[in-house]
């Protein structure tokens, strides 16, 4: 009746459907995962905003960007979703790095 309980919808985009749009520049990759799997390798151009001190607030402008988050598995990225709240955010790599890397999709050091 109130609301209570009911969670955003999360999206989910497939390695493939992320590559396209970054390669198109029409997404903005925000990686949750902590700094040092950051460097071990990204998305290129994504920037990192780890879940330890994730605030929707941090996430950058994205214009008419798709904003997609991502981390190693897809678990930390579907979190941080659920605390956007009203940010129009919600959108996440399915499988994260793993299922982006098991694509054979460039990483980013």
């Amino acid at each position: 009746m109130f609301g209570f309980g009911k969670r955003k919808p999360i999206q989910e985009m497939t390695p493939g459907e992320l590559y396209d749009l970054v390669a198109d520049r029409k997404a903005i990759v925000v990686d949750v995962r902590e700094p040092g799997e950051f460097a071990g390798g990204h998305v290129p151009g994504a920037i990192n905003l780890p879940l330890s001190r994730f605030s929707p607030e941090q996430l950058p402008d994205a214009g008419d960007k798709t904003i997609v988050l991502n981390c190693a598995g897809g678990v930390r990225s579907a979190k941080a979703l659920r605390m956007c709240g009203d940010v129009p955010v919600d959108t996440h790599l399915a499988g994260g790095m793993g299922a982006w890397g098991r694509a054979g999709l460039p990483v980013e050091r």
